[in-house]
């Protein structure tokens, strides 16, 4: 597997990986069982994020992106989503490392989508492991966010990956809980 940002080229084959995996595509076992990824993340967003270089792919040869995992600042999004512009309002309220989230430079980690067939092989540890190195020097910490009721992410980011639960907030009647880990160090094996 071959962990590099994303090409403009990439944008369908990504578009496909996110819809596949997106919350309204599931159903409610699929969503418990394998965690999903909510937002609009068209072929076009997709482009533009790849041109910007806020995407990281897991590439599998011939074309397959087994994964993806978008990296970039919060603060600079255009038009974020309601999680995102949730996240940036409780930014005086959660800490890291004893101070508040928004006195701190962090970047947004996520999405992170894996492709069903590369589940389960060391993709989304793959895919941090290059976020974490990929952030050195221009971030403190990588935020995440996690939609209360998505276990598989959390198993995943907070039980494997070690992130650090900052505190929780709501956005439309959901529950978030903001996420982070260190930037620029090597995570744990």
């Amino acid at each position: 597997m071959r962990y590099r940002y994303a090409t403009e080229a990439d944008a369908p084959a990504m578009a496909r990986l996110f819809a596949a995996n997106h919350h309204d595509a599931l159903t409610a076992e699929q969503r418990a069982a394998q965690g999903f990824v909510q937002g609009a993340f068209g072929v076009d967003a997709l482009r533009g994020m790849a041109g910007d270089g806020e995407l990281l792919v897991a590439d599998a040869g011939q074309g397959r992106v087994a994964g993806l995992l978008a990296l970039s600042v919060a603060a600079d999004m255009g038009d974020p989503p309601a999680a995102v512009l949730g996240l940036l309002r409780a930014q005086d309220s959660l800490t890291w490392h004893g101070r508040p989230l928004s006195g701190v430079r962090w970047l947004l980690y996520g999405p992170v989508v894996v492709d069903a067939a590369f589940r389960g092989h060391g993709v989304a540890r793959g895919l941090y492991a290059r976020a974490v190195e990929a952030s050195a020097g221009r971030a403190e910490a990588l935020v995440a966010f996690i939609e209360s009721g998505n276990v598989p992410s959390w198993r995943v980011h907070v039980d494997a990956f070690g992130m650090t639960p900052l505190g929780e907030y709501a956005v439309a009647g959901r529950t978030y809980t903001a996420v982070a880990t260190p930037a620029g160090r090597p995570p744990a094996p």
